[in-house]
């Protein structure tokens, strides 16, 4: 039986997809999630200064640079957690 994926994991995948510029059906297919699930998480990061429309496609998201150090951030911490696992 599968786990379900924490809010973290799913918004780190998303940063990380988005750290290239890309478009939401992409981003679905990628995240293995679906497009309801997509824009809500793509709205709180918009909110949040975390990812942007491309200026120059405005169909592409991109994550910003707070977004890419949230991503660094993450990924350290689940670096230095990885000793907590059973």
């Amino acid at each position: 039986m599968r786990t379900r994926r924490s809010k973290d994991q799913i918004i780190f995948e998303i940063l990380r997809i988005c750290a290239g510029g890309e478009n939401i059906t992409k981003i679905v297919y990628q995240t293995n999630t679906n497009f309801t699930t997509v824009k809500g998480y793509l709205s709180l990061l918009m909110k949040n200064g975390l990812i942007e429309r491309d200026s120059s496609s405005p169909r592409l998201y991109r994550s910003t640079s707070k977004g890419l150090e949230m991503m660094n951030r993450i990924k350290e911490l689940r670096r230095e957690m990885e000793w907590l696992v059973f």
